[in-house]
């Protein structure tokens, strides 16, 4: 299937930001990926963790497989949409590569951190932004952090592929990064509008995945039964019609099922919406899009189940007591490692920014680390044992 005429074509890219001759044999988007796929921070992603960490097992999902589970479910919804297959596969594989070590978990500790410090709480406008956001920081190592080329920081990528990492911005953070950067992947955020579909698309994929795996994942740990997930529409409905087509299935065949048909249903039900939402919009180019609404979602129905599923996620899994015990051990390396390296001018070896402000400095350190790192790290500095 060709491109739709409102799909991101990588002849008509807007560029990227210091200029490069075009490669022989790839587009633009899939030198992106490539170079992606080929950064040390994708590499790292191996060992930073969802909700489970590393050392509870080794068959829960990392943010690596996270982001691979993504690209699968975007690529598939891409094509049946007439979007940039490659696009969508570039953002997905780098929209978590920002992320802390220890999850939601540390980006929080990190935040705090970097609040709390005086010289960033009142200069919302300045070059260094108050607090930490992971998606921001995803951008920040694309732009800045990487270290591969002779000619430029970061990954240069193309606009396109930059303005889908960068899912959500404040109006702070977008107007400092507009200041600084001339090609306004920041803009909308101030102006209104929408990035372009393949953006769109990896931002639901990313939310139809994590509620897949995380469900997978909490049942493997023992934190969730079966029991407790029949009591979601979502959830039950296809229990429901597995078990009327198998009535002898059980265990993890049982659960595989039930999870395989609610991701084909959804991403079905995505197709479905979209292309209806896209043909009524009547819009004929990436600019059409950018200056719409939100044109891939979930029907109205399928978003009511979906955020009913969150909110069971959430109550259950993600603030169960044994997660939540584990996630104030992680806050608490994040926050005494934050502290050590701010006041030892000798730690960490920061090579890559050494005339940066010493607390984005710290701070970049400690997000690009993988949670077995960060807790060798803080073991070695504080001599405590948090995760036996």
């Amino acid at each position: 299937m060709g491109l739709a005429p409102y799909a991101c074509h990588p002849d008509s890219s807007r560029g990227r930001r210091f200029k490069e001759p075009e490669a022989p044999t790839r587009t633009a988007f899939q030198r992106d990926r490539d170079r992606i796929i080929h950064c040390t921070a994708f590499r790292r992603l191996v060992y930073k963790t969802q909700v489970f960490l590393n050392h509870e097992g080794d068959l829960f999902r990392t943010r690596l497989t996270h982001s691979l589970e993504v690209a699968q479910l975007g690529r598939s919804i891409a094509r049946s949409l007439g979007l940039n297959e490659d696009l969508v596969e570039a953002v997905a594989l780098a929209h978590d590569l920002g992320h802390t070590p220890f999850g939601h978990a540390g980006q929080d500790a990190l935040n705090a951190c970097m609040k709390n410090q005086p010289s960033l709480q009142n200069a919302p406008h300045a070059s260094e932004q108050a607090g930490f956001e992971h998606n921001l920081q995803s951008l920040r190592v694309v732009d800045a952090l990487e270290e591969r080329y002779p000619d430029f920081d970061g990954l240069n990528l193309t606009f396109e592929t930059r303005e889908g990492i960068l899912k959500h911005c404040s109006p702070a953070n977008a107007k400092r990064l507009c200041a600084q950067d001339a090609s306004g992947v920041a803009v909308r955020f101030l102006t209104g509008g929408s990035p372009s579909l393949e953006a769109q698309l990896c931002n639901l994929a990313d939310e139809i995945a994590y509620n897949a795996h995380d469900i997978d994942d909490g049942v493997r740990s023992g934190l969730l039964s079966m029991e407790q997930l029949e009591a979601v529409p979502l959830f039950a409905r296809y229990h429901r019609l597995v078990l009327e087509k198998h009535p002898r299935l059980d265990g993890r065949r049982l659960l595989f099922e039930v999870i395989r048909r609610m991701l084909s249903d959804q991403v079905y039900d995505v197709i479905d919406t979209s292309r209806t939402s896209i043909e009524t919009s009547k819009v004929g180019s990436v600019d059409d899009v950018r200056a719409h609404g939100t044109l891939v979602s979930f029907s109205a129905a399928m978003r009511d189940q979906s955020m009913e599923l969150k909110q069971f996620l959430l109550r259950n899994l993600y603030r169960h007591p044994q997660v939540m015990e584990t996630t104030e051990r992680a806050r608490c390396v994040v926050t005494e490692l934050f502290a050590f390296y701010l006041d030892q001018p000798h730690e960490p070896p920061m090579s890559h920014q050494p005339d940066a402000h010493r607390a984005r400095a710290v701070a970049d350190y400690i997000a690009g680390m993988t949670d077995r790192f960060a807790i060798r790290e803080h073991e070695r500095l504080s001599g405590k044992v948090l995760f036996p």
